[in-house]
Parts: C-alpha cells; sequence; structure tokens
C-alpha cells in the first residue's frame, strides 16, 4: 500500500473524529511528516515500544496502544488458560501518559482483565516490583524514559517482573499483526479496574531498603543532593532515603515539579553532564558529598561526587556499575554468603572490569545482550541454583537483588548512598573506592559517541553503517591487531589471526565488536529505541598508585581519541 492508502484507511468509522481531523490535514498538507507518520508500523525494540505522539501507525497514540494492548490480551488468555488474569499499569510524567494508561486499562477490561492502575504517576521499576507484589501475568508502564518531550513509550513486562523476551515478545507480535483496529475492545468494565498506590508504594521502600542498604555508620554525616528532573522519583526516592536513615538531602527545587516538558534541561537524561548542572551548582554551594539525580521514569541514576581534587565530576555508567558490584559483592563476603553459587549480570557493552572484579571473587560474570529484560532473563533461569547479587549496564542503569527485575534508580539511590557514607567513615571517598578498584585490576576508560540518523532515511544510514563494518572489518585499531570480531547477528565470534570461528551462544542482535591483543574494545550497535548509531570503546592499562591516576586517566584519554579519528567518527 502507498502511504497515502494506509492513512485513508484512518478516515474511516474506525477512528475518532479527532483523528480523522489530524489525518486530513496531514493528506492536506502532504508534508514529510505524513510519510513518517506511516511508512511503518511501530515495532518492539529492547525497551518496547516507543515513538513519537500523533496519529499514524508509526506513532504512539490511541490505536496503536489500543491494538498493542488487544494483542497482549489474547495472548495473556492463550499463555494463562482457566484463571482469572491481572495486570498493573504504571506511568509517568509524560503529556499524554495519564490518559494513556486509562485506555490500556480500558482495553484490558474490555477483555474480562482485572487491572491494577496506578493512582498517580509511578517511577518503571516500581511496576516491575507490582507485577510480583500483586501476582499479575503481565504489567504495562506508559514512558518513553529520557526521550524528548514529543515522545511516548509502552513496556511490557511479564510474570516475573522482566521485560517481555523471546518467545513472548514475538507471539505478542504476531498477535498484533494479526488485529485490525477495528478489532480493539475500547469499552473499559470500570468494575475490575483497582486503583493503587500507597501500599504498594510502602512495600517496594521497604524492599529497597531491605536490599540496598548494609548498616553503614555515620549517615547523618552524608550530604545528598538529590534531582527528580522533573520525573516521578520525587514520588519514592525522598520517602526512601529519610525511612533508610538520610537526614541531610537536598532536593533541586527548580526540578523537583514533575513536568512532560522537562522546562530546566536540554535533555532529562542523567547520562548528559548539563542534564546535573543545576544539581552540582547546588552541591558546590552547600559543598556536598554525592549528587544524585534521575531520568523521567526513575530507572536509570547518574552519580556525580569529589574527584581526588575536590572537584564535582559526573562518573559513567560502568564507573558507577563497577563500584557497586564490588561493594555488593564484599558485603556478600563479609556476611558468609558467597558459596560458588553466586552471581552478577552484565551486557556485552558494558566494562570488561566487572567481570575481572566478579572473578577476583570467584563470582561468576553472566553477559546477555543490551536491556534489563536479559538480566532478567538470566535471574529466572537461574532460580532455584544461583543466587543475584547485582547487575547493571553501561547506559546508567542498575539493579541490587532479584525483587524488582528491571533497572531501578531507588533502590541504586540508597546503594550508592550506602558506599558514600561507608567510605567517608573510613576516611575514603566514593571515587577513592573506584580508583582503588582500578589499582586492583587495571584502569579502565570508556567513552560513547551516538549518532542520530533521523527517520526513513536514518535507518537506512544506519543499516549501510552496518554493513560496511561487516564486509570491511577493521584488522588493526590504534596499532594494536584485532584479534576477535565478535558479530552478534550472525552469532559468530571470529579469531582474525587464527581463523578460528567460535559460536556465540546468546541471543542475536545487530551488533559487532571488535577485541584487539592490547584489551582495546570497540563496539558498533544500532539502538533499538532511538534513531541513532551508538559506538562504545573500552580501553585499559595498569595503575600502580591512585596519585597517577590523572595521568593514567590522560593517556587512556588520549588513546580513545585517536581510535575516534582512525575510525573517522570525529
Amino acid at each position: 500500500m502507498t502511504i497515502l492508502e494506509k492513512a485513508q484507511l484512518w478516515l474511516t468509522d474506525t477512528f475518532d473524529a479527532e483523528t480523522q481531523q489530524e489525518i486530513k490535514q496531514l493528506i492536506a498538507n502532504n508534508s514529510e511528516y505524513l510519510t513518517e507518520s506511516f511508512y511503518k508500523n511501530l515495532e518492539f525494540g529492547t525497551g518496547g515500544m516507543r515513538g513519537i505522539m500523533g496519529a499514524g501507525t508509526n506513532r504512539i497514540n490511541k490505536y496503536t496502544l489500543g491494538k498493542a494492548t488487544q494483542g497482549l490480551a489474547n495472548y495473556i488468555k492463550k499463555s494463562f488458560p482457566n484463571q482469572q488474569h491481572k495486570v498493573a499499569i504504571a506511568y509517568d510524567c509524560r503529556h499524554n501518559s495519564q490518559s494513556f494508561a486509562k485506555i490500556v486499562a480500558n482495553v484490558l477490561s474490555a477483555n474480562n482483565i482485572k487491572v491494577y492502575l496506578f493512582e498517580d504517576m509511578r517511577p518503571t521499576p516500581e511496576l516491575s516490583f507490582a507485577v510480583r507484589h500483586l501476582g499479575c501475568n503481565a504489567g504495562i508502564v506508559l514512558t518513553a524514559s529520557h526521550n524528548p518531550p514529543e515522545y511516548n513509550g509502552y513496556k511490557v513486562y511479564w510474570n516475573d517482573g522482566g521485560q517481555i523476551i523471546p518467545p513472548n515478545d514475538a507471539n505478542i507480535i504476531n498477535e498484533v499483526n494479526s488485529l485490525e483496529f477495528s478489532e480493539i475492545n475500547f469499552k473499559a468494565n470500570e468494575n475490575i479496574i483497582e486503583y493503587v498506590g500507597k501500599e504498594v508504594d510502602e512495600a517496594f521502600i521497604n524492599a529497597s531498603i531491605k536490599n540496598g542498604t548494609f548498616n553503614s555508620k555515620g549517615k547523618e554525616n552524608l550530604k545528598i543532593v538529590f534531582t527528580s528532573l522533573h520525573g516521578t522519583s520525587i514520588k519514592l526516592i525522598p520517602d526512601a532515603l529519610a525511612k533508610a536513615g538520610y537526614t541531610d538531602v537536598n532536593i533541586v527545587e527548580e526540578q523537583r515539579e514533575p513536568n512532560g516538558d522537562f522546562p530546566t534541561v536540554a535533555s532529562p537524561n542523567p547520562e548528559e553532564p548539563a542534564a546535573l548542572k543545576m544539581a552540582i551548582d547546588l552541591a558546590n554551594k552547600i559543598d556536598a558529598d554525592i549528587v544524585i539525580g534521575t531520568d523521567p521514569d526513575s530507572d536509570r541514576i547518574g552519580i556525580a561526587v569529589r574527584d581526588l581534587a575536590g572537584k564535582m565530576i559526573l562518573l559513567n555508567g560502568n564507573q558507577t556499575m563497577s563500584v557497586m558490584t564490588d561493594f555488593l559483592i564484599k558485603s556478600w563476603e563479609k556476611e558468609g554468603k558467597l558459596n560458588g553459587k553466586q552471581f552478577v549480570g552484565s551486557t556485552i557493552v558494558s566494562t570488561n572490569l566487572v567481570n575481572d572484579i566478579a572473578a577476583s571473587y570467584g563470582v561468576e560474570t553472566k553477559v546477555g545482550l543490551t536491556g534489563f529484560k536479559w538480566i532478567a532473563k538470566m535471574i529466572r533461569d537461574a532460580e532455584g541454583t544461583q543466587d543475584f547479587i547485582g547487575g547493571g549496564e553501561e547506559s546508567f542503569g542498575y539493579m541490587i537483588g532479584d525483587f524488582v527485575r528491571d533497572k531501578d534508580a531507588v533502590t541504586a539511590t540508597l546503594l550508592a548512598c550506602e558506599i558514600a557514607t561507608n567510605a567517608k567513615a573510613n576516611n575514603s571517598s566514593f571515587y577513592k573506592e573506584l580508583l582503588t578498584i582500578y589499582t586492583k585490576h587495571n584502569f579502565y576508560k570508556e567513552h560513547l559517541i551516538a549518532i542520530v540518523k533521523k527517520g526513513m532515511d536514518g535507518a537506512e544510514i544506519i543499516s549501510k553503517m552496518m554493513v560496511e563494518l561487516r564486509k570491511n572489518p577493521l584488522s588493526e585499531i590504534d596499532g594494536s591487531k584485532v584479534e576477535f570480531l565478535c558479530d552478534y547477528q550472525a552469532s559468530t565470534k571470529t579469531n582474525l589471526i587464527t581463523g578460528n570461528v567460535e559460536i556465540i551462544d546468546i541471543e542475536k542482535s545487530n551488533v559487532l565488536i571488535y577485541e584487539t591483543v592490547d584489551g582495546t574494545k570497540v563496539a558498533a550497535r544500532p539502538s533499538g529505541t532511538e534513531p541513532k548509531i551508538k559506538f562504545y570503546f573500552s580501553v585499559n592499562t595498569p595503575l600502580d598508585t591512585i596519585e597517577n591516576s590523572i595521568a593514567t586517566e590522560a593517556v587512556l584519554d588520549t588513546k580513545i581519541q585517536r581510535i575516534i579519528k582512525e575510525m573517522k567518527l570525529s
């Protein structure tokens, strides 16, 4: 069908007057926006379904959400026969999230599925927790994470509290694709929609404190600056910190109020230093020890701490997950809980430092694709045989324990403060703990470049970049021979020196990773949720003393810049 034919289908009685009027305007203008709205259907990526809001098959709206939910309802009934079906629904601070959540609840209830709908916006990790806490078959959260204001999204969780994975994701997509928009049942059964809030909040906070705190002394001496970046974490994190015993918590008031326009930041993403500028300014003003910022749905966490010179610096996700993993395993060791049956989780584009840390304690590191749904799968697969300690990925996400099955900025905030408190009580600091890890293992330095290519043309450009990297693989990076080329789409790990080929035994994904003989790692991965391709760089070298960390880091930074220039990415 042509773009125009697809659009004209939305002028039938299946669609409401408001939607039809929007489509008529798009057709009349014959705009590029019409093409963008209809050239494809929204798909489930690493984080579910995410897109720009508006009318059309490639947009987030009442009908694309309704169709996804109708397909999910059909699949839940097939997967869990002969029982009362239940689904939990949460939503964030974005425009239309609340109304979208009610539409989704209406469709589920119309299909005789009981709905637990949060009374107000809540952090995404609380939804993951609620699925198991309330005994649900599935969960849904309406969020676009840290995307720009024009976006919204739809994440689906299964009965273990983890995001959907194969074969459920493909099966749900098949159900959705088999439907016509006219088959969506929007007629709500209000009798089976139950609003929830405070009770789940209390249970979640208690579980977070149980998993994220370790009886550190001196919590009253830790000066914390916290910002929710206009997002949902304001609903829980201040209460969780207070209940955990932290008394000196200073909130960035200008960013306290939830607001889908995110008016004080260019991007509500704690990975971006600019997003935490106001928080760092406040920290400098009051001489705080640690800054914590979370993204709109409160699953990602950004942490800034003081370096050796006392300057506030934003740690990257690899650094944070390394310190957290080391602290958690050490805590398990102190409690005598390590017996060789524990593991931590990581991802293929995250730092290998985590693997080194875990190995030094005799703990296994399981490595999966990008996305916490794969770490949740690790937990599910290992239930009854191995204990999960914690896990993270480079994109500022971490998860402690298995009570939540997604990245969790609420519990990670408690853990970060616990580490900082413990370090301060021992005349150390969060940053010195990181440098100590570097002296034990190696100084690892990572860097990320994201190249944005929007729209249909952008998707083609990104595809061609990956084809070129496969067709003409690098044989050398910064003077070091490439030893391994890992192609996760082909499921092969090729030794470019010997020619030996191994099979990679994890799910397929469009990712390429080069590993050189000197330990350098370069990865290329198109994003599953945004119109961009990401290049990840990791280099490392020994660090003899903490005092030499600045000079060592400068050497590694220079190396990364040489590689970027060599690959013509600058």
